[in-house]
């Protein structure tokens, strides 16, 4: 009865260094305005391409916004406190910032795991792609993904902020984040926040199980092809998809299931580095470093077209 209730939080400062404090606003605002000119390149030329009108870049245009919200969640906000020397964010302000990351990050399984299935019509079921993954089912699949994604924001932020946050108000982490406030409650019951944990987690394993799956079936099928042109072409397009679902779903388990630390270390911060901000930054270069249809689609925008100079 005689603690005082936290109405503000402080991030732990990983250095003491003014110099290292400003290497690391340094190296998150290289990150972030790398992300955000590749994420919005992307956006831009699936919105302006008519050949790039289909449901595997309508997705991705989608995937690309998402990593957007997701950055700017929490990059700005750190460059800011280890430009300025300062810490503090509001109780408001860090229930918005995990609702806005939880969101974010929900949705963006989901979007993966259209992304799986899409890529699964297209190469196992080609001839009935058009009438499966129509407008109105990918624009479903979308509307599920991003309400999936809500629901989990609102659980996860009103379930740990509906807790008592009483004592050290000090957040090992650079972002607030469900593991770090639990370290600070001074509640003796979770019931709430475990619930939607377990939730969260069970909706991320039916994703992984129904992209294994439909990534097991595409890889049967490439299997088949005798000719080895489109079997190289048909594991471009998925392995990519791939990489991204495993380091995006790997490392956001490692940080919701791995015990929080009571004393920030290095480990803990690359794997929030890892889950929150690299998928933003390496998600347009993994899809887009081999695609044709991207790089024609720049090219035309660019004004680099062969034809017209030869002319």
């Amino acid at each position: 009865m005689n603690q005082t209730l936290v109405m503000e939080f402080s991030f732990v400062r990983w250095t003491e260094s003014q110099v290292l404090s400003r290497l690391h606003a340094a190296f998150f605002s290289l990150l972030y305005i790398v992300a955000m000119g590749e994420n919005s390149i992307i956006i831009f030329l699936t919105v302006l391409d008519r050949h790039l009108h289909t449901p595997m870049y309508f997705f991705l245009r989608h995937l690309s916004f998402l990593d957007l919200c997701l950055i700017s969640a929490t990059v700005p906000r750190s460059i800011l406190n280890s430009v300025t020397f300062t810490n503090s964010i509001s109780f408001l302000g860090c229930a918005v910032q995990l609702f806005l990351v939880v969101l974010m990050a929900g949705s963006e399984i989901g979007i993966l795991t259209a992304m799986s299935y899409d890529r699964y019509v297209a190469i196992c079921r080609p001839l009935h792609y058009e009438a499966v993954m129509s407008k109105g089912a990918s624009v479903l699949l979308m509307a599920v993904s991003w309400l999936n994604g809500g629901a989990l924001g609102i659980l996860y932020s009103t379930g740990t902020f509906s807790l008592k946050f009483c004592g050290s108000n000090q957040i090992h982490q650079f972002f607030c984040d469900v593991p770090a406030l639990l370290k600070l409650t001074c509640s003796e019951q979770h019931v709430t926040i475990h619930v939607g944990v377990a939730i969260g987690v069970c909706y991320a394993f039916s994703c992984l199980v129904c992209i294994l799956v439909s990534y097991m079936r595409i890889f049967s099928t490439v299997l088949k092809v005798p000719t080895r042109q489109k079997q190289s072409k048909a594991f471009s397009t998925s392995l990519p998809h791939l990489i991204v679902v495993s380091m995006f779903l790997l490392t956001g388990a490692v940080a919701y299931l791995k015990p929080a630390s009571d004393k920030p270390s290095l480990p803990d911060l690359l794997v929030s580095i890892f889950y929150s901000v690299a998928p933003p930054a390496l998600n347009p270069v993994i899809y887009c470093l081999r695609n044709k249809d991207i790089k024609a689609a720049l090219g035309k925008v660019l004004g680099i077209d062969r034809n017209r100079r030869k002319l």
